[in-house]
């Protein structure tokens, strides 16, 4: 006996088979872009932000959320480096320091960013690669070293682009996120 996908045989009727399995594949998040036209999309339109992240894989999902919660989906270009802040900032890693501010320059050209979104993230392994120790046995102390790093780093943005806006921020891994002033 045959199965006949029903929900299959319908979308194949709305999309064709290649943009129907890249939905799915990606979630269906690609029918939420497709809203824009396409000169929009490439032109960047709608960009709001470059959001600077961690690539700790227990946050992939809260960072996401956060960002649409906020309004932002779709609208902020993303890199992420190994300690956020601290990986645009150490001098035990030059090349992602390179990779940041190169970054940066190209969602200025490109989208147009008016804001750097930095986002931290508690009892994080690159911190603790860096300093030589676990910086979030203490909490306060953790704060304080983070707090330090992403203003540090917020301190560069202003310095190299005085017209762009920041925005410092430490996520828990419960995906709750402070605000650094």
């Amino acid at each position: 006996m045959t199965h006949r996908c029903m929900t299959c045989t319908d979308a194949g009727s709305m999309f064709d088979r290649r943009k129907f399995l890249k939905t799915v594949a990606l979630g269906g998040g690609i029918t939420l872009y497709a809203g824009l036209p396409l000169a929009a999309r490439a032109a960047g339109a709608g960009i709001q932000a470059l959001l600077l992240s961690c690539m700790d894989y227990r946050l992939i999902d809260e960072t996401e959320r956060y960002m649409t919660e906020r309004g932002l989906r779709n609208q902020y270009d993303h890199i992420i480096l190994a300690g956020a802040s601290l990986g645009a900032t150490t001098s035990k890693f030059p090349a992602w320091n390179k990779t940041f501010w190169e970054h940066v320059d190209a969602a200025i050209k490109l989208h147009s960013i008016k804001k750097v979104m930095v986002m931290d993230h508690r009892e994080c392994g690159a911190y603790n690669i860096v300093y030589g120790r676990d910086v979030s046995k203490n909490r306060d102390e953790e704060t304080k070293i983070h707090t330090a790093e992403l203003k540090k780093l917020d301190g560069q943005i202003h310095m190299k682009y005085p017209k762009l806006d920041s925005e410092l921020l430490i996520m828990n891994l419960d995906g709750k996120v402070e605000k650094i002033a």
